[in-house]
């Protein structure tokens, strides 16, 4: 298989998609003469024009709204924002139009669009800019959420979102861009609502998605320095989740860590760890541990940026705690 960065998977995914369906376009801020800011859409303006490949005003909501407008006729716009924090904007749009038009209109309206862009902690954006906006879109019935983690993955499951008849919301993440993995070298398609075991355990599950699969594998290994096996799911869809795979892991291990990159208060990482209380309470033989940054504003100083943030050493401490080992 073809080594491929994250970006260069999501770029492969579009292109893709775009020479297979004349009614697939993207749309967002520097996407077309400037190749993307991240370099997502580098060499698409060239090859599919500006009528497919949209600069757009710095106007989120506005651009946004187009999109859901285009899906609604019948276009499948892939619509990008610069970061989720941005798409704060244009909240209206996604949650009130796009969510929920195949409702109001009695299935009438089908919702083909995909909102993406990065999500969550960067490095030295502050406050502003470093937030994980993932509990806001799982929050919402009629969107489906979901979180690659490896270049494979934003491959497959962007692929398949842009082929759903529903509105899609794909979380990446600035630091992730330029991970490297192997893709498949045929056409592949990764289902929407489908987990993935990372890491096969026997002693404790550690249940995560998008960028804090790092960390957690990191963990496993430090942890299995210290005799115990523990077992990475990366869920991969937040929207649906797929549940059956998290309590599978958790019965065979009988604990289960959590870790999410976004505050703590209401958030995936929290409704994952009720899930598993309530479900496979018989199961567990300790307490579900919950790993999130701080309940704080990202600092922009770099140490204190670290600090807020889940780490392997976090993990390892949870982990721990779940096993009785301090």
């Amino acid at each position: 298989m073809p080594v491929m960065s994250y970006r260069e998977a999501l770029n492969r995914a579009l292109d893709e998609e775009m020479a297979r369906d004349p009614s697939v376009f993207l749309m967002g801020e520097e996407v077309a003469e400037y190749d993307g800011a991240y370099k997502v859409s580098k060499g698409l303006l060239a090859k599919y024009g500006a009528k497919r490949v949209i600069d757009t005003p710095i106007t989120e909501l506005g651009f946004t709204g187009v999109g859901v407008g285009a899906a609604q006729a019948g276009l499948r716009p892939v619509i990008e924002w610069m970061t989720h924090n941005f798409a704060l904007l244009a909240l209206d749009q996604v949650v009130n139009n796009a969510a929920k038009m195949r409702y109001m209109s009695g299935g009438r309206f089908k919702m083909p669009i995909v909102f993406r862009g990065p999500n969550g902690p960067a490095e030295y954006l502050a406050s502003q800019h470093s937030q994980s906006f993932a509990s806001y879109w799982a929050h919402v019935p009629g969107l489906k959420v979901v979180a690659p983690a490896t270049p494979a993955d934003a491959y497959g499951l962007l692929k398949s979102a842009i082929r759903d008849d529903d509105p899609v919301v794909v979380l990446e993440a600035e630091m992730m861009y330029g991970w490297t993995g192997d893709v498949p070298e045929a056409e592949t398609l990764v289902p929407i609502g489908k987990a993935r075991i990372a890491r096969e355990g026997t002693d404790v599950s550690i249940v995560t998605f998008s960028k804090p699969i790092k960390a957690c594998m990191e963990a496993a290994a430090e942890l299995e320095k210290l005799g115990v096996s523990a077992e990475v799911i990366d869920l991969r869809s937040l929207r649906p989740l797929d549940a059956d795979a998290v309590y599978a892991s958790v019965e065979k291990t009988n604990r289960a860590v959590v870790v999410d990159e976004a505050w703590p208060y209401a958030s995936v990482g929290s409704h994952v760890a009720q899930l598993i209380s309530a479900n496979r309470f018989d199961s567990l033989d300790a307490p579900v541990e919950l790993v999130a940054s701080e309940d704080v504003p990202m600092p922009y100083n770099h140490a204190l940026e670290l600090a807020v943030q889940p780490s392997a050493a976090k993990i390892v401490a949870a982990a721990k705690r779940a096993l009785y080992l301090e």
